[in-house]
């Protein structure tokens, strides 16, 4: 199986995929195809309950709804400069060779997430906001780190001109994610979800998993070959 490219990466990110789970999908391809297990070329977002990057089952989508620490394990590494490469199929974190070369020093970088695991919560999320709520508390959150950034800045590791011209899009790039946060809470948004998924979990249960053809017959469902990475043409063979 060829390498991805970066613009595969890009794709399957912006398909929601984590690193990790582009990572397990390749390496699961390697094993089928070392096995000699024939690929099938489907598209596997046509299938995507069977996907081996969709959570398994309703519980495991409740779990990854939930669960924000895959946000902020990202944002440490890209804070740190570090780079993702290949290493023997798997998709790694890679740490910046030189790290004069990082915008934020160690105590920087440890600071921002300190902040950002305070809003990056299930705290946040499951609450219930207004819009005009949200508004005014990531504006406050906009000035108050804005305010932290111009009173820290050397200590956190802009020690030079060239340094800091990344600071207003740290600010941004902050900012954006606290606000994508309190987005979920709109209205509740994320806690009626939530419910929604409990009572498609609850039918599939009583459903025992299994689907009943035009005969009438009933049959399990089929997985396996449907790894949402086989999308990608040309890349298994």
């Amino acid at each position: 199986m060829g390498q991805l490219t970066q613009q595969d990466i890009v794709d399957l990110r912006r398909e929601g995929y984590s690193d990790q789970e582009i990572a397990e999908a390749v390496q699961e391809v390697q094993q089928e195809e070392a096995m000699g297990i024939p690929q099938q070329r489907q598209d596997p977002r046509q299938f995507a309950q069977h996907s081996a990057f969709a959570p398994q089952g309703q519980d495991n989508l409740i779990k990854w709804q939930l669960e924000l620490d895959n946000i902020l394990e990202r944002c440490e590494h890209i804070l740190r400069g570090d780079k993702l490469m290949f290493n023997n199929g798997n998709l790694m974190w890679t740490p910046q060779l030189d790290a004069q070369d990082n915008i934020l020093n160690e105590y920087g970088v440890q600071e921002i997430m300190r902040i950002l695991s305070m809003y990056l919560n299930r705290n946040t999320i499951l609450s219930d906001y207004d819009d005009p709520e949200i508004r005014e508390k990531v504006l406050d959150f906009g000035r108050e780190l804005n305010d932290l950034f111009f009173m820290k800045y050397e200590e956190m590791g802009l020690v030079s001109l060239e340094k800091r011209k990344n600071y207003p899009m740290l600010i941004r790039e902050m900012v954006d994610i606290v606000h994508s946060a309190y987005k979920r809470a709109l209205h509740g948004g994320e806690k009626r979800s939530l419910r929604e998924a409990r009572q498609i979990s609850q039918t599939e249960q009583i459903s025992g998993g299994v689907t009943v053809n035009a005969g009438g017959m009933q049959q399990q469902q089929q997985r396996g070959v449907l790894n949402p990475m086989r999308y990608i043409a040309g890349k298994y063979k």
